[in-house]
């Protein structure tokens, strides 16, 4: 190694850089149609090998986590054609990949609204010990009456729901650090097991939970598993000032995430926390191909008929009348100069944008104006220079990917993106550790956070 190239690799040492994670959902990728994209296997929803193939992606690209979103409510999609949101069962799967993979970490849903608080603790600190220290929790409430009936109730009100989530993850907490951390002296010789006064019941009880304890498991190698959050209302502000390590965002400009990133931060700083300590993860969608037009193209493919149907959508944005027969024909001018920007909705700017640059409303709405996060459509260096521009914006801290197909939109970001933001200084080269903890810059802690 030369003298300019080892002073390089310090200068990308000493800069920060950000985190990326992989959303999986249902496992064929965001995209509607991506189950019945050419080779993708159709059965693919059910298998758990697959999903350890992804995730060995993921990890090849250096991502420092995989995240599984989970909603045990009806099914939200059309089932007679679309495959449902979600995967079989998050903790299973997760559990699959985690015999499979080495470093990139295991993140999933666990709603506090219906699950026990003792059930969530084992299950959690469980796949933290078997993946060596890789576990996270994204720790939500849930909203849906769709939910709710399934457990036969209604959804609590929102002071309720919160309250009970902040009880939920002390006592959650509170059972991870149950297990004293030099309690397993495992000796054969002696016949010592344990040190049974390092495991100590916990004792709590709250207005919505409680439990005796202990939990009978001890720390894995990064102490207890990583709390996540997703939201971005005041009460998740709260909730997650106080606990959460990594808050899984959803902003459309820079300016949104930007405001949500110093909510969050300003939060854990008034539970005294640092205020860097928080990650926030912005979401981003891709579709990585050579170009543009084909990039469109294959989003046109994916999403089919279904794709004019939301021309609705788009004509609310806009504020003008779209005419459905006119589907493959730019706008006119007459048109552009009477839209006007959406104040209900952050998305309709970057569509006005696009309809400017005198695409068709088919390839406008290809284009992914209305997905629920920012979307790149064309070569991997738009990606890196989206995550770049947000990054260093002070907009976000990472991202989690969404592919539009799974089976190559995956290899394709770490391809064709990963590179470039290595190149850059602003990705790291390799994992930092064996931990989720480690690779994302998560302080120490086992058992509850005494400062909050």
């Amino acid at each position: 190694m030369n003298y300019s190239e080892e002073k390089k690799e310090q200068l990308n040492a000493d800069k920060k850089q950000m985190l990326i994670g992989l959303h999986l959902g249902n496992g064929y990728g965001s995209q509607q149609g991506a189950w019945r994209m050419p080779g993708v296997d159709p059965k693919s929803y059910t298998s758990f090998d697959a999903r350890v193939k992804q995730a060995q992606a993921a990890e090849r690209g250096k991502f420092q986590f995989i995240f599984l979103p989970d909603g045990p409510g009806a099914v939200l999609a059309d089932i007679a054609t679309e495959a449902p949101a979600f995967n079989l069962d998050v903790m299973l799967t997760l559990a699959a990949v985690a015999r499979e993979t080495q470093y990139i970490g295991l993140v999933a849903t666990g709603s506090t609204t219906f699950n026990e608080p003792f059930n969530l603790a084992r299950q959690f600190k469980a796949l933290d010990v078997m993946s060596h220290g890789r576990a996270g929790w994204n720790a939500i409430t849930s909203s849906g009456e769709d939910v709710a009936a399934n457990y036969g109730k209604r959804i609590p009100s929102s002071e309720d729901r919160y309250g009970r989530a902040h009880e939920v993850i002390q006592l959650i907490q509170s059972l991870w650090g149950s297990w004293g951390k030099d309690a397993w002296i495992h000796n054969q010789e002696t016949g010592e097991f344990a040190n049974r006064n390092e495991i100590l019941p916990i004792n709590l009880q709250g207005k919505y939970v409680g439990s005796r304890g202990p939990l009978y498991i001890p720390p894995s190698e990064q102490g207890q598993p990583i709390i996540f959050h997703a939201g971005g209302s005041p009460n998740a502000y709260e909730l997650a000032g106080r606990f959460a390590n990594v808050v899984i965002g959803a902003a459309f400009t820079i300016e949104d995430a930007k405001a949500q990133r110093n909510a969050f931060r300003e939060s854990a700083k008034s539970h005294g926390r640092n205020p860097d300590e928080i990650k926030y993860i912005a979401g981003l969608m891709t579709t990585i191909v050579k170009d543009r037009r084909t990039a469109l193209d294959r989003r046109i493919q994916l999403a089919g008929d279904s794709l004019v149907q939301r021309l609705g959508y788009l004509q609310q944005m806009l504020g003008i009348p779209l005419n459905p027969s006119k589907v493959d024909e730019p706008l006119t001018k007459a048109q552009l100069d009477t839209a006007r920007l959406s104040r209900y909705d952050p998305r309709s700017a970057n569509a006005l944008k696009i309809a400017q640059e005198g695409w068709s409303l088919r390839d406008i709405l290809a284009h992914g104006v209305i997905d629920y996060h920012p979307v790149i459509v064309g070569p991997g260096v738009e990606a890196a220079d989206h995550m770049q521009a947000w990054f260093e914006a002070g907009a976000a801290d990472g991202f989690w990917i969404s592919p539009d197909v799974n089976s190559d939109g995956i290899d394709a970001f770490v391809d064709e993106v990963v590179p470039i933001l290595q190149e850059r200084g602003i990705f790291h080269q390799d994992y930092e550790g064996r931990t989720l903890r480690e690779n994302i810059g998560a302080p120490e802690q086992y058992g509850i956070d005494p400062r909050v």
